[in-house]
């Protein structure tokens, strides 16, 4: 009896676990074994494509455009946090904008790229709105379909993100270390950058690096916003699967693939060590 009871947990576990070998461990086994074959047989010419120019000014334009979108998202969306953080637990403000934080996170694709274009495209509302007032063409030569519009798109789903994920080292801040700080003779100045500030910054940083690798990995979002070229990792990914061009390069999508998991893999785990070092404070 009590051997069954110790097996109980595992079993639960099952589930999730068989969850994750579909769905994770057999696709990425796939791209890596992928990675390294050509024509049936083992070769690296796809790692050694990964450094030919036009795929390392993809994978820089990615690392541009999420460092950039983390950089900004992360900023604002602690300025925004504090906000809510400073409101009564059972205020409306807070409830509303944790609430609309976490739909706003998750909305993408197809639906985020229509809308900017709508508002910003070449008959946009915005841009047909200050072309007739004033005069000012806002569109210019299609910067909204370049690397600019998929900074400005992305930032719109990392603000709200940042605000979710960083919103609870914020309520870990207890009132008595203030007080404390207060008490010894220390400013409002000094408590923040001396006492919160530290202690913040682990989960400031961990939290921009989940950011960064969102956006490293979001797809649907720019391959609605982004009909020709492909500017960065993941539509070049796709073009090498799809396009009449790149016929026959499948395996160049693998190891364009495995290149992602690298970075994503080297950023998640310097992500897991910061939030280990928050949460020695936050329990």
């Amino acid at each position: 009896m009590s051997r069954r009871t110790a097996l109980s947990p595992s079993l639960a576990l099952l589930p999730f676990l068989v969850y994750l070998t579909i769905f994770l461990l057999v696709p990425t086994v796939t791209v890596v074994v992928g990675a390294f074959q050509e024509d049936g047989s083992f070769s690296t010419a796809n790692i050694e494509a990964l450094f030919s120019e036009a795929a390392l000014r993809t994978l820089w334009n990615s690392v541009v455009l999420s460092a950039t979108t983390a950089v900004i998202g992360a900023v604002l969306g602690a300025l925004l946090a504090y906000l809510v953080v400073t409101a009564p637990p059972t205020s409306l403000l807070r409830r509303v904008v944790v609430s609309v934080s976490g739909v706003l996170a998750q909305f993408g694709g197809v639906t985020l790229a229509f809308a900017f274009i709508a508002m910003l495209g070449f008959s946009g509302v915005v841009t047909e709105l200050l072309r007739s007032a004033v005069g000012v063409d806002i569109f210019g030569s299609g910067w909204l379909f370049g690397l600019p519009g998929l900074i400005l798109v992305y930032t719109y789903f990392q603000i709200p993100l940042m605000v979710i994920v960083f919103l609870p080292a914020l309520e870990g801040l207890r009132p008595q270390w203030r007080e404390a700080a207060v008490n010894l003779g220390a400013t409002t100045w000094q408590y923040w950058t001396r006492v919160a500030v530290p202690l913040l910054r682990p989960a400031f940083l961990g939290a921009s690096l989940l950011l960064f690798a969102n956006a490293f990995a979001a797809y649907a979002t720019a391959a609605a916003l982004v009909s020709q070229g492909n500017p960065i990792v993941p539509l070049l990914i796709r073009a090498a699967l799809t396009s009449e061009v790149l016929l026959g390069r499948q395996n160049l999508a693998f190891a364009l693939a495995f290149q992602m998991i690298v970075v994503v893999a080297v950023v998640m785990t310097a992500y897991a060590l910061l939030v280990r070092r928050t949460s020695r404070w936050l329990r």
